[in-house]
């Protein structure tokens, strides 16, 4: 007798359906799951024999068979438990086999018949409406699922709910999707005295989303100032919110069906190793780059971080996506990010102070900052430097315009964008546009022109540099309001790639 019902393992933010086949045949006593199955899966026999246990349901006494399809997949994780207790329950008649077929469902089971939540309850219903399925899951995660409102959620407190739902003694409500999550009180431009120049980097960077470089030494604001881009940026676009939402789903970083409309602002230490910042790992999660999708990624003290990591990085900021490589697995993420960077000027930090003179200067600064790259170097669209603020400019009034002030501006500029990229697919920022359309979008006039061959020439700009100054003369532009790139906007662009590091 064969029962057939199916659950979702994860790939990416992908979901991939698994089908579970319960098959009850002759023979001694004994309880089996084949598929490639991890510790975790394999103790499902155990957790679903007292779940079902505790409910006063005894498994016949026969040889069960579990297989998860396909063999080749690799199974991990407790998602599996509610797919194989519902699969036997189906494959000795008290559910109906044809009500379980039409599920996707995941879940773990506790000892006393409780269904737990799981990870991943997001990109399940997305896997279930692209399969016209409805998706049963744990209690905690139905506020989560209920999202996707493509799809019937319902949402099982115990194994009991479950059966009792699918034998219609006592269906279950839909679920209801959970709260947007209230945006933290943003920090306040108007708190970082001095460092205009950095304020208007901050501000160019967050309308087009283009990487920015700061260099200064220690206690010049530089961390400060990339607090405050959080309270600078528009909110997530609601495919925006589902998209991160589904990355932080597989994290299990989703708090009570919350979604946030609020961009992700991820700040890893400079101790994390290559798996915590691209992905991997055990089940190869993602990792901090595909955390701040949509969002920003700030790297303080960024020479001090491997070097690995730091190379590593270049895929990932000029395509969007990482691949993350196993032996038994490739998983794709999604990671358009804003790449944020500090770095002091050298080891100590203090080069071109005089009042600090060091013996090694200027060598120490070339070793230090030579640590990233010239083709890392070369990614950044904006690099700065910040120079230490006079103790007296802190005793002078806050300054007049704030984070608000700043973001309408920056709103208003990504709302250009939006409409100009509007029919544009994969694009929605200008630090996206490559190719015809960049060159359609940021033609400068022939002045400009003549600017950036002269600066072409004379300090060898990259291919790569060249449109990256392109793409960030159509954004200053955007927030001038004007319909083209003139010589100011190009000006403007230039001189930001010509300071904290070389040229190119």
């Amino acid at each position: 007798m064969v029962a057939t019902t199916y659950t979702v393992a994860f790939e990416g933010v992908e979901a991939r359906l698994v089908e579970v086949q319960c098959a009850l045949a002759a023979g001694m006593p004994a309880f089996s799951i084949v598929g490639l199955p991890d510790k975790a899966v394999s103790e499902a026999r155990e957790r679903v024999r007292a779940a079902l246990a505790a409910l006063s349901i005894a498994l016949p006494m026969r040889r069960i068979t579990v297989n998860l399809s396909p063999a080749d997949l690799p199974k991990e994780g407790s998602h599996f438990d509610l797919p194989i207790a519902l699969g036997l329950l189906a494959a000795i008649g008290i559910v109906p086999p044809e009500e379980v077929e039409g599920l996707v469902s995941l879940g773990e089971l506790s000892l006393d018949g409780r269904v737990v939540a799981v990870t991943g309850a997001l990109p399940a219903a997305m896997a279930a409406a692209e399969e016209d399925r409805a998706l049963l899951c744990p209690a905690a995660c139905g506020a989560e699922a209920a999202w996707v409102a493509a799809t019937p959620v319902f949402a099982a407190a115990t194994l009991n709910d479950a059966i009792r739902h699918l034998t219609t003694q006592a269906p279950l409500p839909p679920a209801r999707p959970g709260e947007v999550t209230a945006p933290a009180a943003a920090r306040d431009l108007r708190d970082v005295k001095g460092q205009e120049r950095a304020k208007r980097a901050l501000e160019i960077a967050a309308a087009g989303r283009h990487h920015l470089m700061m260099v200064g030494p220690p206690g010049a604001g530089k961390s400060m100032l990339a607090a405050r881009l959080p309270g600078i940026l528009p909110d997530l676009t609601p495919v925006e919110a589902l998209e991160t939402s589904m990355i932080h789903s597989v994290s299990g970083l989703l708090g009570d069906g919350g979604i946030s409309r609020s961009r992700p602002f991820r700040e890893p230490h400079h101790t994390a190793s290559m798996a915590a910042m691209i992905g991997g790992g055990r089940g190869a999660r993602p990792g901090e780059v595909s955390l701040a999708h949509n969002g920003v990624l700030f790297m303080d003290e960024f020479p001090e971080f491997p070097r690995a990591v730091l190379e590593t990085l270049r895929q990932p900021v000029e395509t969007g996506e990482v691949v993350v490589a196993r032996a038994n697995a490739h998983v794709r993420y999604p990671c358009h990010f804003l790449l944020v960077a500090a770095a002091n000027p050298c080891r100590c930090g203090h080069l071109g102070d005089a009042a600090r003179a060091c013996a090694r200067a200027p060598g120490c600064g070339a070793d230090y900052l030579g640590r990233i790259s010239g083709p890392l170097m070369d990614r950044f669209d904006l690099r700065i430097e910040v120079p230490a603020v006079d103790w007296r400019a802190l005793e002078l009034p806050a300054a007049g315009e704030g984070s608000a002030e700043v973001a309408a501006r920056v709103a208003s500029a990504r709302a250009v964008q939006a409409r100009r990229f509007a029919n544009v697919p994969g694009v929605r920022v200008n630090a996206e546009a490559e190719g015809a359309l960049l060159e359609e979008i940021a033609a400068p006039d022939a002045e400009g022109r003549a600017l950036l061959g002269r600066v072409a020439e004379r300090f060898g700009l990259t291919a790569r540099g060249y449109h990256r100054v392109l793409r960030s003369a159509r954004t200053i532009a955007d927030l001038d309001g004007a319909d083209r790139v003139r010589l100011p906007h190009l000006a403007e662009a230039v001189s930001y790639r010509l300071t904290a590091g070389p040229a190119g």
